[in-house]
């Protein structure tokens, strides 16, 4: 049971964006997009998202075609976490985390809930921003509390073991580095449970250690992807970024010349 991309192609303002990719996400593994800018990442999450519907080609998730899938009953499925996300209005942190929440009605069910809310907080180290004003925040303290609204948002209750998906372009943008950790152990934790992660990531020595597999983009095209240990090979990064590059495999640290 996947998230399935079949042959997506993309053009917009008369510019080709995607070109004819096929690739799938699986439950428990981490996929990470590397590429170039302008290569067409954050794109490919949007059409695998729905945010997109102007592609050719097709998208499913677990075999169901992505345009039978209500807005509501993918927001069940997949939590998005966008590159950028800028809030207009002057709301706290606790009312963007919630944000996340979606339509539980039952008493029981909302208890639950509010319990998963704290454990979230706990795990995103938010205690101290719970109260404040959003805007206020720093770059990186942002970026905490939107993770936390996507992981909110996969809570479901214990009877159910429906299959859901973590979309995330550039989660780790702005954090220090205890926080990224923090951020990385979170979603191994969520892979590990079963969900299917993606992310969009710039860091391919941070891609290279924690990803199951690797899609390797540029120009819109698919240079190549497989498993982790397959794609770390210098031949393909250099003809993706057109510098070069060398890889020291133990511990894996990626170096531009």
């Amino acid at each position: 049971m996947t998230i399935s991309a079949k042959s997506i192609s993309l053009e917009l303002g008369g510019k080709k964006i995607l070109n004819n990719i096929s690739m799938e996400v699986r439950p428990g593994e981490i996929l990470s997009i590397i590429g170039p800018n302008g290569a067409g990442k954050t794109s490919l999450l949007n059409v695998l998202s729905g945010n997109i519907k102007s592609h050719i080609g097709h998208v499913s998730y677990n075999n169901v075609p992505l345009e039978n899938i209500s807005i509501q009953e993918r927001a069940y499925i997949r939590s998005v976490m966008s590159q950028f996300q800028s809030i207009a209005f002057d709301y706290s942190v606790e009312d963007i985390l919630q944000m996340g929440w979606l339509d539980h009605s039952h008493k029981d069910i909302k208890e639950d809930l509010s319990a998963f809310q704290n454990q979230v907080i706990q795990e995103c180290d938010m205690e101290n921003l719970i109260h404040q004003k959003f805007n206020t925040l720093s770059g990186g303290e942002q970026r905490r509390v939107h993770f936390a609204r996507t992981l909110l948002q996969l809570w479901q209750p214990t009877n159910t073991n429906d299959q859901n998906y973590l979309l995330l372009d550039e989660p780790f943008s702005n954090l220090d580095l205890v926080h990224k950790v923090k951020m990385m152990e979170s979603i191994k934790a969520k892979a590990s449970s079963g969900t299917g992660i993606l992310m969009i990531l710039h860091d391919l020595n941070l891609a290279y250690s924690f990803s199951d597999k690797i899609l390797l983009l540029k120009n819109g095209r698919v240079i190549e992807q497989g498993e982790t240990k397959k794609m770390l090979s210098a031949r393909l990064l250099a003809r993706a970024y057109e510098t070069f590059i060398s890889i020291d495999e133990n511990p894996i640290n990626i170096k531009y010349y």
